[in-house]
């Protein structure tokens, strides 16, 4: 399966609203957002999620969608984390030693609000969940 392709991310929004430790405490918060998912260095990302209330609503390859967060990271970390999930203190430093970049959205906006930063870490732990 095509990490970030109309499938894959077909099979992460079923995880994710599956989740509720990230569906259901980002509804508590009326999370909404356009995610994009993808390979640093390239132009643009390949997949994206949709969330309105916190559940995925759309998921598939990239399609010019406007991103509130673009997420990138070299193929070979995404393998490695969906592999064995992080957890905040990792993620903090993938982000500080650039193994896991935002090409659009703010990290730190994440880390200032608790209803955010435990479902952004359980999200990237979901991600071992797609077979």
């Amino acid at each position: 399966m095509d990490l970030f392709g109309d499938s894959w991310m077909g099979k992460y929004k079923e995880v994710w609203n599956a989740a509720g430790d990230v569906s259901d405490a980002l509804a508590k918060i009326n999370f909404d957002s356009t995610i994009g998912w993808g390979i640093a260095g390239e132009d643009k990302p390949r997949g994206v999620l949709v969330v309105k209330s916190g559940k995925a609503v759309h998921a598939g390859a990239y399609n010019g969608e406007d991103l509130n967060w673009d997420l990138r990271a070299s193929q070979e970390s995404w393998g490695q984390w969906q592999r064995s999930p992080v957890g905040m203190a990792a993620l903090g430093l993938a982000v500080t030693t650039g193994k896991l970049k935002f090409a659009t959205g703010d990290y730190t906006s994440i880390l200032k609000n608790p209803g955010m930063a435990g479902p952004f870490v359980s999200s990237f732990g979901l991600m071992s969940q797609v077979k």
